[in-house]
């Protein structure tokens, strides 16, 4: 159970977001345009960070640069 301790976990870099349009998920309540956020872990198609609500959360790579 990897996912338990992430947020104690050291951040392995930030991203900044760059918009919160999703097709089909609400992501403006848990992301900001042009906040950074700290990256906790990443897969191949997402990225967890420490998002607007201070729990960690996968989003897709596409919100971010």
């Amino acid at each position: 159970m990897n996912h338990v301790d992430w947020l104690e976990k050291p951040t392995l870099r930030e991203v900044t977001c760059t918009h919160t349009e999703a097709s089909k998920f609400l992501v403006s309540n848990v992301l900001t345009t042009g906040k950074t956020y700290e990256v906790k872990n990443e897969t191949e198609e997402f990225l967890f960070v420490v998002d607007n609500t201070g729990k960690v959360g996968g989003f897709y790579k596409t919100y971010f640069e």
